[in-house]
């Protein structure tokens, strides 16, 4: 009985491996992909690598590094804003070069009021006091020559009635009172004639250079807010209020490089897509009037034709498109750039990779 018992056990055993075996044998139905692989739509096309950026006229997004260093004050959009020429985006701090300029401009006005003062001389005070001073000095030598006149009659009538000694001095007296009045008329003729003419030349010197001064001090206060250059949009804000850049831009704590403080790009109806071609794909290019390009999004089944704008005239060496880092094989790449019009029911941002065949009509 206990064999039999054992033998079923076994038969039973080897029909459930018989069975499991079966059931694990059949092969599983395949998932479909969840997209499908950019494929060669033409006869000889050329595969290259593209990132999509914001259309231009030439060169690429626009950069915006600001031209002095600070602390960021005030940032004055948001990313995806669309601005105008001259808006402003950010605002540093700026107090210590506003200081210098006010100073600048203290200066500038205390030398141009030195310059109103020179060129309004005479003073009608001043020329008054040395009028003044002309008929004083007139009226002493009337009188000195009138005492002088005196006791040379009454010498030349009784020499003993005035003693040589008194007629000596009252003709001093006569003598100095001619001098005074020449001096103090040469003073009002200085007076009168007003500011000396190098006087004047050297303050109007003095005033152009504080002048100008003040004019650099005030540019360099205007380069602390950051404007756009031209019209777009902004496509991207590498920095935040309290973070300090400089002209080489904004420190980026992931890639802990410095980037652009503000990428701009612009707000046209296109895109760009800028590919680049192996340099021993070149040679295979077709002439720029027949060329066709077809732009697959990775990730989507969305496939896009590319119009051909331009080829950069350029082969530069190969840079990995996702981190910028030059690869250590010196191998080279022509960039040609084409553009599309983003379809409304697809999400494509500038920045992104896709992959671009190209061929001809």
């Amino acid at each position: 009985m206990r064999n039999k018992i054992i033998f079923a056990l076994v038969v039973i055993g080897a029909l459930g491996a018989i069975f499991s075996a079966y059931v694990y044998a059949v092969p599983a139905k395949q998932l479909p992909p969840a997209f499908a692989p950019a494929s060669n739509p033409f006869a000889q096309g050329v595969f290259a690598n593209g990132i999509i950026e914001s259309d231009q006229t030439s060169g690429a997004n626009t950069n915006i590094y600001p031209e002095v260093t600070g602390v960021v004050k005030t940032i004055h959009v948001s990313e995806g804003q669309r601005v105008t020429a001259g808006s402003p985006l950010v605002t540093l701090d700026g107090s210590v070069q506003r200081a210098t300029t006010e100073q600048q401009k203290a200066q500038a006005d205390a030398a141009r009021a030195m310059l109103d003062e020179l060129r309004a001389q005479p003073r009608g005070e001043n020329l008054a006091i040395a009028r003044a001073q002309v008929d004083l000095a007139t009226a002493n030598l009337k009188s000195a020559n009138d005492t002088y006149d005196k006791q040379k009659r009454s010498y030349e009538i009784a020499p003993e009635s005035v003693s040589k000694d008194a007629l000596d001095s009252a003709a001093n007296a006569a003598h100095v009172a001619q001098a005074n009045l020449e001096l103090v008329t040469r003073q009002y003729e200085l007076t009168k004639a007003g500011a000396w003419i190098y006087d004047v030349k050297n303050q109007e010197q003095q005033l152009e250079a504080l002048t100008k001064s003040y004019a650099a001090a005030d540019a360099l206060l205007a380069k602390y807010v950051m404007k756009a250059p031209t019209d777009g949009i902004i496509m991207s804000i590498q920095t935040s209020v309290g973070s300090y850049v400089s002209p080489q831009g904004a420190y980026d704590t992931y890639t802990q490089g410095f980037l652009p403080v503000i990428v701009m790009g612009n707000n046209g109806s296109y895109l760009d897509v800028r590919c680049y071609i192996d340099e021993i794909l070149i040679p295979r290019l077709p002439p720029p009037e027949s060329i066709r390009a077809e732009m697959s999004v990775r990730g989507t089944n969305l496939k896009l034709p590319l119009e051909f704008v331009r080829v950069q005239p350029y082969v530069s060496p190969k840079i990995q498109l996702s981190n910028q880092r030059q690869e250590k094989v010196d191998l080279r790449v022509l960039p040609v750039i084409f553009r599309f019009t983003p379809p409304k029911d697809a999400h494509v941002y500038p920045g992104q990779l896709v992959d671009v065949y190209i061929g001809a009509k």
